[in-house]
């Protein structure tokens, strides 16, 4: 398959798991699954047919990890990035003592005032690493990179859990917590 049709597909599947199912006439249940025949015939519905395998494909090369089946291979949930109402079933963890998060340099005052939001998003999105957060960063202009003293917030009450593709999720971070590095 062409990368162009796996990058079409993996921007259909954001869409419509992640932030409007209804368009498609489609649910999501708890944990943000839904059925892959639910999912397929919903697509071929709306004049954008995907097959069982082009589907697998997406899921099994996306760089990102974006998407998950269960165990059985009869549901499917994007992993994180819901604007949509969603339990994703994510259960609190201990984060490492230092996360990332990359932006563009546009929003790096806003960000030093209020700290970082989840805005439209259920979570604020972290990274584990310095370069998967400047590629993020990339994607909002020229970016900067802000360490996140998780370890002192994990230490103040503050919840985070980690999606089943490695991103961390909090709720907020307030600019104390804050490290304007790069």
């Amino acid at each position: 398959m062409s990368n162009s049709r796996l990058v079409k597909i993996s921007k259909f599947l954001s869409k419509y798991l992640r932030h409007t199912p209804e368009e498609i006439g489609i649910k999501l249940a708890p944990g943000g699954w839904v059925a892959v025949d639910e999912l397929l015939t919903a697509c071929a519905n709306h004049k954008f047919p995907i097959t069982l395998e082009e589907l697998k494909e997406v899921v099994a090369t996306s760089d990102k990890k974006r998407f998950a089946f269960d165990s059985t291979f009869t549901l499917i949930r994007a992993n994180q990035g819901h604007s949509t109402e969603v339990d994703l079933q994510l259960e609190p963890v201990v984060p490492p003592d230092v996360l990332y998060h990359g932006t563009g340099n546009k929003s790096v005052d806003a960000i030093m005032q209020t700290g970082l939001s989840k805005m439209s998003r259920h979570h604020v999105h972290l990274s584990s690493d310095m370069n998967t957060a400047k590629i993020v960063g990339a994607r909002h202009g020229k970016p900067v990179i802000f360490t996140v003293d998780a370890g002192a917030m994990y230490e103040a009450g503050y919840i985070f859990y980690c999606s089943d593709n490695g991103v961390w999720l909090v709720d907020h971070v307030p600019p104390e917590y804050l490290n304007l590095i790069f």
